[in-house]
């Protein structure tokens, strides 16, 4: 993505950090958790924020 302004940038590192701390507390709980059911739909909550943090990098021309 091209013309990005600097608040465009401000706002985007903010959700990508958020997309990162979700991503590490969603595995935190498929990890620690003791139903197998609820472990995996944690661990498939992680992936989908991980797979965001990809893409919102990507927009800023971050290589992954």
């Amino acid at each position: 993505m091209t013309n990005l302004t600097a608040k465009d940038l401000d706002v985007l590192v903010q959700i990508l950090t958020g997309e990162e701390m979700a991503c590490k507390k969603a595995r935190l709980y498929a990890n620690t958790l003791t139903d197998a059911a609820l472990a995996q739909e944690m661990e498939s909550i992680a992936c989908a924020h991980a797979e965001r943090f990809s893409a919102l990098y990507a927009m800023i021309g971050g290589k992954q």
